[in-house]
């Protein structure tokens, strides 16, 4: 096997955090009495506690020539430390890094721009810094402007651009001075949903067709999956795996339970009353976030609190404006009560239904017709998350989507 293009051993990032400890506030009376004190006393300063904080910690692992690696986790994850160290931006405290060619980055923006020179004299400048000639950027400048679609302002300050023409024009130069590694942060989310697509597929084809090595930073997931081959998911400075892209997700998706997805309910005094209510992966793994390619089990505990001839239980599913996507009902006979005062019920949301973002569940108990017995809302929030289906998802899609029968006639 070749030598990595990138390889990362034991790679660590300490910053040390001051905390000033101020006096707490005095009332006038303290002042009176204390005043004397001061007079003689050294006066009272500030006290300042430092603490180390590590961004990153320990991380190994490698990159070869034409690798899609993305990158995920959480704020404050470490992911764009690493990408800044990768980038010789800033130094580690300890580790090493072999990089075995030139890097062009995008991670802010405005990075390696000089903000008073113009369109026209930064891309010759970066081009430099890369170590490329000026006859070499020449034969790319046509391609750079045309791709980064700002030739009318070429010649202004790129101060004046606006932060969607930044990220154009820096991402135009950054892919197309042939760097042996791009390194892209989520600083692609600034532009429009066209470009986006339009730089996705830029990295692709350099990747594929030119061998050039890419690393990605981006919280969309689907993104991640359309684009990248392996996957690095970091949390709290430290690397927790490193695979394929798709069970990258799947590990980072799921590891988002918590207390948001549960609902716990008390005793009540009504007839029947929920007493548990969890959002589940299909393997049986208790989640608060899904992939679009898996089905959405709900499981409910119902009290029976009182002898009941019959009840019906319904869901309804909430968009972040809470809004009702759908309702979905059932209905339990006295045969299905008789003897028993629990009642375990689950349903499944079918999967590639629901479009990918954040939702939430209303749920009641109710007689038919009649009195409603209780009815909670807004409880167990879940996040669908995509995965890299062939559509790409944004608003536009709305929340359901359904699997119509087409014909031609």
């Amino acid at each position: 096997m070749s030598s990595p293009i990138i390889k990362v051993e034991q790679l660590s990032k300490k910053f040390v955090i001051s905390h000033e400890s101020k006096e707490r506030y005095r009332s006038l009376r303290d002042e009176i009495v204390t005043k004397g004190r001061r007079l003689v006393q050294k006066q009272h300063r500030n006290k300042t506690e430092k603490e180390e904080f590590y961004a990153l910690q320990g991380v190994d692992f490698e990159v070869h020539q034409g690798d899609r690696l993305g990158i995920i986790g959480r704020n404050g994850a470490g992911k764009s430390t690493l990408l800044k160290i990768l980038s010789r931006i800033t130094e580690p405290t300890s580790g090493r890094i072999t990089l075995r060619g030139r890097v062009a980055s995008l991670l802010e923006v405005g990075t390696g721009f000089h903000p008073e020179l113009t369109g026209r004299e930064n891309i010759f400048l970066n081009g430099a810094i890369l170590g490329m000639g000026r006859k070499e950027i020449r034969q790319k400048f046509d391609e750079i402007v045309d791709f980064a679609e700002v030739e009318r302002f070429l010649d202004t300050p790129v101060k004046r651009y606006s932060s969607g023409m930044y990220v154009r024009l820096a991402f135009a130069v950054a892919a197309h001075l042939e760097p042996e590694i791009l390194i892209v942060d989520e600083v692609l989310a600034v532009g429009d949903a066209q470009f986006q697509k339009k730089c996705l597929g830029k990295m692709e084809k350099v990747s594929v067709d030119e061998g050039r090595t890419v690393l990605f930073v981006s919280h969309n997931m689907g993104v991640i999956a359309q684009l990248c081959k392996t996957a690095i998911w970091m949390d709290k400075g430290q690397m927790q795996l490193l695979d394929n892209v798709s069970a990258v997700i799947q590990k980072y998706s799921s590891s988002g339970y918590g207390q948001n997805n549960v609902y716990v309910g008390t005793k009540m005094d009504a007839p029947a009353n929920f007493s548990l209510i969890e959002t589940y992966l299909p393997d049986g793994t208790l989640t608060n976030s899904v992939l679009f390619d898996e089905d959405i089990i709900l499981k409910c505990r119902i009290a029976k609190n009182t002898n009941l001839s019959a009840m019906t239980v319904g869901f309804a599913l909430l968009d972040t404006l809470k809004h009702k996507v759908f309702t979905s009902h059932f209905h339990l006979e006295r045969s299905d009560l008789e003897g028993r005062s629990e009642i375990v019920l689950q349903f499944a949301i079918p999967k590639r239904t629901i479009v990918p973002g954040f939702y939430s569940f209303d749920a009641a108990l109710f007689k038919v017709g009649g009195e409603g017995y209780e009815y909670l809302s807004d409880v167990c929030h879940i996040e669908i998350v995509d995965n890299g289906h062939q559509l790409s998802y944004d608003a536009n899609f709305g929340s359901v989507l359904v699997d119509c029968k087409w014909d031609f006639l």
